[in-house]
Order: structure tokens, then C-alpha cells, then sequence
């Protein structure tokens, strides 16, 4: 919790893509989007916004009272500061809330585990003190100039949904008060421990006797490097033994720095198994693997040995995007059969309203947008990748999503230069 002209703010950082077509889970997050729809007069905006949230096009969050703030990018990726205001509470409000809350059994508890308690908001409403958003109650400002909400309030809207499901303080902060401000007005009325005393501390001590003393502790793991190495350059006086291009030996020798930081880094993610051994790559993976690295012609021509440069180009940005297995999405054309054709159409079927579901025409694990150059393939894992058809050939167009829509919303961005 931070302060911001006195007043406390809380920041979080971007979430990533929405799967599926909801945005809310909870209650509390579905009265807010109804008060945002029911206010919205422009219903394709607020589609607008939610292609928008669903691409991942919110930036950070910020939260204070009486206003949330991000930085919203359209599909061209022009950026736009967007606000949207709610009415705080006045102190006499917040003297009431807070009274009504320890008045019932439950509702503090509730709220420390995250929980809004729908009968304090009844309460609450009944006696003059709104905490949720009413029609009209969401006011937009956009750099965009937008008079109502246009696409980028709306899918900073559509994204604060998704946080006030994870944690309803943050509506509680934008009517006027921080989490630890509420909390210590609560224990002030019922002597209501902290939260910070609900949190566990120290470990099970039948697990520690057991376990205590059986092995010697396990050395700290090493740290990472931020980077990768660098190998020391070739440009010696002595001429390269016949058949060695210096060029070639000193991006292969960076390319297996690069990939060793990458295993490292691998190896020292929490719950990696050391055991599982890495597949043995194809002469052809190896030479995509290479050629991600953006070698000069000379080296790229090497790799490509005789076989098509734009295919190797191909490759290449498909391994970047996903390695072995974006390489497979690539390159195998497989049909889509049983329950795994039943899974494929079910996560189409959930992934759009039924008025935003775009034409979609099948071929084995292959959907192509009708009438456009956009594309979602499956993967083997169950998982979609993005693709963009480019001069006559379909190139991957970003990561892969559990979610189709995620997945076609990448593909409709544009790609950086």
C-alpha cells in the first residue's frame, strides 16, 4: 500500500489474457459490470473493451479512493490513459459500515478471507451507504475524448472485475479507505484480531519432529545470471583451420550460452524435476532452434543448407514463440477425433457470447476465420496457437491460450515492425 497525495493507492500490476467469456466469478464482480453495461450507451464499446481485456491490453492498475487508472493499448498499439470515478463514502457512511459489520457473526471472517458478505451490503444500502456501483455511478475519462465510456474505460472496467474477485478490498479502497484503515475500525468495535494474527505461523510440529535432523540441510540454490555469457571472440592473428568460419563457431558458441542460461534457469524453477530428461532435438529443430538467434546471411545460409530461407525463417519465429511445440503446431496437420474433437468444440462453443462468435471453417486441427487472414490451430496439449496468414504463407502470430478467444485476440494484433 502506497500513498498518493495523502491518500492511500494500491497498484497491480497487469493481468494476463481473460479465458473464457466471463470476467466476473463472484457476485460482487458481477454487480460491477452490470453497473457498467446498464450505464454504457454504446454496446459496441463495450465490446470493444472486452476484446481489449481479454488480449491482455490493460496495464497496470491503480486504485485509490474515488478512482481507478490505466494505461489501455488499442489493437495498433496507440496507448491511452483511462480513468474511471466512483463517489467516495463520507465518514458518516463509514462509521455506519463499520458498525453494521461486527453487528452479524460472520462478516468480519468473511472479509478476511476475502469474502463480501451480501448481507452487510444489504445493510449497509439500507441504512444510506452504497458500496456498490449503481447505474450511472461508474464516470469515465479517457485521453481519448470519449464523452462516455469508450473501449478503453470499459475494458479497464472489465479488467477491475477480475480484481475485485480476488480481493473486494480494493472497492472498499476506491469508496475511501486502505484495507488496514478498515481493519483496524473493525478491531476497534469487537477487539477483532488483525489480519496479520489470522495467518499461520511456524511450522507443524509432529512434521518437524519427524523429519528434523534425518538429513543435513540442502545448499542454497545459486542465482541465475540476468544474462546469458559471452563467449570470448575469435578475432585471433593465427588463420582458422581449413573448414572453420570463425562467424559460424562464434554464434554457435553464443547460441549455446544462451541455451544452457535457458536450461539453468529451467532447472532452478521451483517443482522442475532434475530426473525428466529433455528430448533430443531433430537435426531440423536444432537449425530453427539456431536460426531464432537472427544470425547474419552468412550463418543463416549455413543453416538453411540448400533448403527454403523463408521456411527457415518460419521456423525460426515459430520457435521463438514456443519451441519444440510451436514447431509441431507448425508443421503436423492432424485430425482432431473423439473426446478430443468434443473438448475442441466445447472450448469454441464457451469462449464467445453468442453474437460475437466469429465464422469459423475447420480443417483437421485447423480453424480459419471466414473472410479473414486469422487462424487458431490446436496443439497436441490442448492448447490454441494464433496464426496470421503473410504473403501467401500462415505465420505464427503469438503465444498459445488454454482459451481460443485469447488466442484469436493475439492473432488480431498487430504485429511490432
Amino acid at each position: 500500500m502506497s500513498e498518493y497525495d495523502g491518500h492511500p493507492e494500491r497498484t497491480f500490476a497487469a493481468l494476463p489474457p481473460a479465458r473464457g467469456k466471463g470476467f466476473a466469478q463472484t457476485w460482487w464482480g458481477h454487480a460491477w459490470l452490470k453497473a457498467l453495461e446498464d450505464t454504457a450507451l454504446d454496446s459496441a464499446q463495450l465490446k470493444a473493451g472486452r476484446r481489449l481485456a481479454r488480449a491482455g491490453a490493460v496495464g497496470a492498475v491503480s486504485v485509490r479512493p474515488g478512482r481507478i487508472t490505466a494505461v489501455v493499448q488499442d489493437r495498433d498499439r496507440t496507448a491511452h490513459r483511462a480513468d474511471v470515478l466512483l463517489e467516495q463514502l463520507s465518514g458518516e457512511q463509514w462509521e455506519r459500515l463499520l458498525d453494521m459489520a461486527v453487528e452479524r457473526a460472520g462478516h468480519v471472517a468473511a472479509l478476511l478471507e476475502r469474502e463480501m458478505p451480501p448481507h452487510l451490503v444489504e445493510d449497509v444500502a439500507h441504512a444510506g451507504a452504497e458500496l456498490l456501483p449503481g447505474l450511472g455511478d461508474l464516470e469515465p475519462q479517457c485521453e481519448c475524448g470519449a464523452w462516455d465510456h469508450c473501449a478503453h474505460t470499459a475494458a479497464l472496467c472489465y479488467q477491475m472485475a477480475r480484481l475485485m474477485d480476488q480481493d473486494p478490498f480494493v472497492l472498499l479502497l476506491m469508496r475511501g479507505r486502505g484495507e488496514q484503515a478498515v481493519l483496524d475500525g473493525l478491531q476497534t468495535r469487537s477487539g477483532t484480531p488483525s489480519a496479520d494474527s489470522h495467518r499461520p505461523e511456524g511450522v507443524d510440529a509432529a512434521e518437524a519432529y519427524a523429519t528434523g535432523g534425518a538429513l543435513p540441510p540442502l545448499p542454497a540454490l545459486p542465482e541465475l545470471p540476468e544474462v546469458p555469457g559471452v563467449p570470448p571472440p575469435l578475432d585471433t592473428e593465427a588463420a582458422p583451420a581449413p573448414g572453420v568460419d570463425p562467424a559460424a563457431l562464434e554464434y554457435l558458441a553464443a547460441r549455446t550460452a544462451a541455451e544452457a542460461h535457458r536450461l539453468l534457469g529451467e532447472a532452478l524453477r521451483p517443482g522442475h524435476d532434475l530426473r525428466a530428461p529433455e528430448a533430443e532435438l531433430t537435426v531440423a529443430q536444432d537449425a530453427a532452434r539456431l536460426a531464432a538467434g537472427d544470425p547474419d546471411e552468412s550463418v543463416a545460409d549455413r543453416l538453411a543448407d540448400g533448403r527454403d530461407r523463408d521456411g527457415l525463417t518460419l521456423a525460426a519465429r515459430a520457435w521463438r514463440q514456443g519451441g519444440v511445440t510451436e514447431l509441431s503446431v507448425l508443421e503436423d496437420e492432424w485430425a482432431v477425433e473423439g473426446e478430443a474433437l468434443a473438448r475442441a468444440r466445447a472450448a469454441l462453443d464457451a469462449a464467445w457470447e453468442e453474437d460475437e462468435r466469429p465464422p469459423l471453417h475447420p480443417r483437421a486441427n485447423r480453424w480459419t476465420v471466414v473472410g479473414s487472414a486469422l487462424q487458431l490451430r490446436l496443439g497436441r496439449d490442448g492448447r490454441w496457437w494464433p496464426y496470421r496468414e503473410v504473403g501467401g504463407r500462415w505465420v505464427p502470430a503469438g503465444a498459445a491460450s488454454q482459451d481460443p478467444a485469447t488466442a484469436l485476440a493475439e492473432a488480431e494484433r498487430p504485429t511490432p515492425g
